[in-house]
């Protein structure tokens, strides 16, 4: 909440007596006030921004005060505005008020009268102040419904993230590629006090050292060749909001030493300037490398680790959260469906298993891809499991944790394999051939190449009907 020493009065009055009484009196209060004698003095001064609240005389000698109120109006200044007057009548009130005045004081007026009507309107300003910080938190800092998960290892991170957010904490973000890391920064930025400024996003792997300088910082005209002109750089366009640094282990040495300059003083200075300029930005990292292990390598900055490594986040694969593959797979089938006009229900049963036992190796990235594909080329309303391995090259490969360590528990594992993959194709296959034959067992059999009983028997071992599903 704004303190009373944050709060600047200005006294815009054409008699220094006005100006020297009211600037004693709000001194005690411990207002900071400042006073200007001239209607252009005080209307340049109140267009800077610098002030809260205004005493304005209605009459000046080289402005109307209706004027300034009408120019104070169109700027949109965020103002209160007192007016002050001897010629004090119902119409000149009703007029000023229309123009948004806070309240109005006939001279001559008491210190006691200039103090209580100063003090209510801050408590006015401080109020409507909370009350918007209230109304932007509830609009845009209401959950994470922009990633989705309810594993444990994700409420985790989600009660990380609004502890740091409303900080302006650097954040390094680690995890394998495709884990979501720039959606985490974006709900870190949407959770912060700048959210309704810049969040700007840079790839450091997509450019070279000295294009990257100059894509960061800036240049002026005649740095190198082809700079024809002056160009801002995202530290300028960043300024006042959040800056992500994505991949930042590809970052040169030099680099890094001149972002550390930027993170520790905020400062800068653009390719080819001669002074360095100022910026106020939250920053936040991501990796899918181990930072630690490049400084000691000396691939990597220590000095600079340490300073992204402030507030560490690892976002965990996706193997590592199976329990959110069907909550993806449905957001995903949900939204594809949306985009293609194509109605697609659901998963079967054999194929949500398939997907779920899968590894993933590119996170949540591949699993989107997958989905994407596979509603662009089904023409039923069910995604089966034939559908996944006609148009899906991965199968299933197991968890890195369950690798049989003893020669049992490869028999067991190779059982498995046989018993739930395979079988699953093998179901697949036997209900296929029941609905090319329209439910004749024999003549599904024949199709096949088999004799009745055997086929008869593996429909009972699969638990078929004549009438498949």
């Amino acid at each position: 909440m704004m303190e009373i020493e944050d709060q600047h009065i200005l006294i815009v009055d054409d008699e220094p007596s006005i100006c020297t009484g009211c600037t004693m009196a709000l001194s005690d209060l411990g207002y900071p006030t400042e006073s200007c004698n001239t209607g252009k003095e005080g209307l340049d001064a109140l267009l800077s921004g610098r002030y809260q609240l205004v005493l304005l005389d209605m009459k000046l000698p080289d402005m109307d005060g209706m004027d300034i109120l009408e120019k104070i109006n169109a700027a949109k200044l965020d103002l209160c505005v007192i007016v002050m007057t001897g010629y004090a009548s119902v119409k000149n009130a009703v007029t000023a008020m229309k123009l948004g005045i806070f309240d109005y004081l006939s001279k001559p007026f008491t210190d006691d009268e200039l103090c209580s009507a100063v003090n209510l309107a801050m408590e006015n300003m401080r109020f409507k102040h909370a009350h918007l910080a209230i109304r932007r938190q509830q609009t845009t800092r209401r959950d994470f419904s922009n990633i989705i998960g309810e594993d444990p290892k994700i409420l985790k991170l989600f009660d990380e993230i609004s502890k740091v957010a409303v900080t302006d904490t650097t954040v390094l973000l680690n995890g394998e590629s495709g884990t979501g890391k720039e959606l985490f920064a974006r709900e870190i930025h949407a959770h912060s006090k700048r959210a309704d400024r810049p969040f700007v996003a840079v790839d450091c792997s997509t450019f070279s050292s000295s294009l990257l300088e100059s894509e960061l910082f800036g240049h002026t005209k005649g740095a190198f060749t082809r700079a024809v002109a002056d160009k801002e750089g995202v530290f300028h366009t960043a300024n006042h909001g959040t800056l992500f640094l994505d991949e930042v282990a590809n970052l040169s040495l030099d680099i890094q030493a001149k972002l550390l300059r930027a993170f520790e003083m905020h400062e800068f200075k653009p390719v080819g300037a001669s002074r360095c300029e100022t910026a106020d930005i939250r920053f936040i990292a991501a990796t899918n490398r181990d930072l630690k292990s490049m400084v000691e390598e000396g691939r990597f900055r220590e000095d600079f680790f340490y300073r992204l490594n402030v507030f560490p986040i690892t976002i965990p694969p996706l193997r590592h959260r199976r329990d959110d593959i069907p909550r993806l797979l449905y957001h995903f089938l949900k939204k594809f469906c949306r985009q293609t006009g194509k109605h697609v229900d659901r998963f079967s049963d054999e194929s949500l298993e398939m997907l779920i036992k899968y590894d993933w190796p590119g996170n949540v990235r591949e699993l989107k891809n997958v989905v994407q594909r596979l509603i662009i080329i089904t023409d039923t309303r069910v995604l089966d499991y034939p559908q996944l391995t006609d148009h899906w090259e991965a199968g299933v490969k197991p968890p890195e944790e369950d690798i049989p360590e003893t020669l049992e528990a490869l028999k067991a594992a190779k059982q498995n394999l046989l018993e739930n993959q395979f079988g699953e194709i093998e179901k697949a296959f036997f209900k296929k051939a029941l609905l090319d034959a329209d439910g004749n067992i024999t003549q599904a059999a024949r199709n096949v190449g088999m004799q009745q009983s055997n086929f008869s028997a593996m429909m009972k071992k699969r638990g078929l009907t004549a009438a498949p599903d």
